[in-house]
């Protein structure tokens, strides 16, 4: 079990007899009588598989003869909740499903705690994650304090939890990379699907039905985020959300969306004609975007810094750039002095991607934080990420018009391979070519 393992992982590299606790999402009301859809959170998810609300998992690192123990803390069995809400695991049960040493209800959380902080060298939480945490925390430090006449001592040292489990998240295992292959999957199915549907006349929400659509018949649980529908102008606001607007004859559209499969996301950004065949302009764009993708793709090798996706990227858009007249060569300079001055920024203004998992934007540290300088971490295999170079083109002084108004964004979901970047997102057309076809045009 892939939890399990992540559990004994983390313990071990804890301080001996030491208590790590780390609690689950609350529900959150919507309004008086119905809660939002609730979502689990996604470091709770990681170890242990459980996506109740109302749940605390609590390990207790191995010491010499005693081995390491995994407490889930969840709500009581409860027939009568269960007729409103549906089923609900209880200790016993969750504890035989998801191989926990021990469960209790959540109710007696206070009371165990206390017991089990008692003579702790140290406590591993997420530090100034929850209020709410904070002030439990605090309580049972106090308890366990109180006790000192007897000899009993409360842990001396607080440790952050979550960066050590982000660190674990960072590579991916065989069963995660499996179901974001899905997710990703089912996504690129529903951007072709997109393509298909779309004509002169939608408005951009009957778009996004169709991603819907296609998520739910092939099993997702929901949008991995708000879906992006953006048309004409709209594709130069990068977190457009409105998608109220009619697309027109002559349009790109923008599709930033993917869907959540098993608590893992998927991220896919594809942008295409509303007609089905690309303009010159358009065309010139486009193809821009796409060398740009191709040649930070290239940059994904074990070994190499994760910054360099982005140099890669930005050298490409930069020169592009630079030869379609969207820079004047004599105002900026060269490619160099374009990249140096960060004149690219005016139509490319975000990074090139981020790491993907449980969270569409995953834990991990971009940088190597124990290095002098903080330099970019090296790319490592089994690294999840997302390779999404752009281009936005807003009315300007000096920018050509037959550009105006066209926003391009390419995005594949990638995982490193000891061989460089394998894409998880094929499933959705990316080529000029592919995309015409797939919207069936001559």
């Amino acid at each position: 079990m892939p939890f399990s393992g992540r559990r004994a992982h983390l313990a071990a590299q804890m301080t001996p007899g030491s208590v790590a606790i780390l609690a689950t999402a609350p529900a959150v009301a919507r309004n008086s009588d119905t809660d939002y859809p609730y979502r689990h959170d996604s470091a709770f998810y990681y170890l242990t598989g459980f996506t109740e609300p109302d749940a605390v998992l609590v390990l207790v690192a191995p010491k010499a003869h005693v081995r390491a123990r995994a407490i889930l803390f969840c709500r009581a069995k409860n027939v009568e909740r269960e007729t409103w809400e549906g089923f609900h695991f209880g200790p016993e049960a969750a504890r035989t499903q998801f191989g926990f040493d021990e469960a209790y209800p959540v109710d007696e959380l206070d009371t165990v705690m206390a017991q089990l902080l008692a003579d702790a060298p140290a406590l591993y939480y997420a530090l100034g994650h929850s209020a709410a945490l904070d002030a439990q925390v605090a309580q049972w430090l106090k308890a366990v304090r109180a006790q000192a006449r007897v000899g009993v001592a409360a842990p001396a040292i607080a440790h952050d939890l979550r960066s050590m489990i982000d660190a674990m998240r960072v590579i991916k295992d065989a069963s995660e990379q499996t179901t974001m292959l899905r997710a990703a999957t089912i996504s690129g199915q529903a951007h072709a699907r997109a393509m298909r549907a779309a004509r002169p006349g939608m408005f951009e929400y009957a778009l996004e039905a169709e991603l819907l659509y296609e998520f739910c018949r092939n099993g997702a649980q929901a949008p991995a985020y708000p879906s992006i529908v953006a048309a004409g102008a709209n594709a130069c606001v990068l977190h457009y959300s409105a998608n109220n607007a009619q697309m027109k004859d002559g349009d790109l559209v923008l599709i930033d969306a993917g869907c959540e499969l098993d608590s893992y996301a998927s991220d896919i950004t594809r942008t295409f004609p509303v007609n089905g065949r690309f303009t010159a302009p358009q065309r010139q764009l486009y193809e821009l975007v796409l060398a740009a993708q191709a040649a930070a793709l290239a940059a994904v090798v074990p070994g190499q810094p994760y910054s360099g996706i982005h140099d890669a990227a930005v050298g490409m858009l930069t020169e592009g750039m630079l030869d379609l007249g969207l820079l004047d060569r004599n105002k900026v300079g060269s490619v160099n002095d374009a990249i140096n001055d960060r004149a690219f920024q005016a139509f490319y203004m975000h990074g090139t991607g981020h790491w993907l998992g449980l969270d569409v934007h995953d834990a991990g540290l971009y940088r190597d934080v124990a290095r002098e300088g903080k330099p970019s971490r090296h790319l490592a295999s089994g690294m999840a990420l997302t390779v999404e170079p752009g281009i936005y083109v807003r009315p300007a002084d000096g920018v050509p018009e037959q550009y105006w108004n066209i926003g391009i964004r390419i995005e594949d979901d990638v995982i490193v391979t000891d061989v460089g970047a394998h894409i998880l997102s094929g499933a959705a057309p990316k080529t000029i070519a592919d995309i015409e076809d797939m919207m069936g045009t001559p």
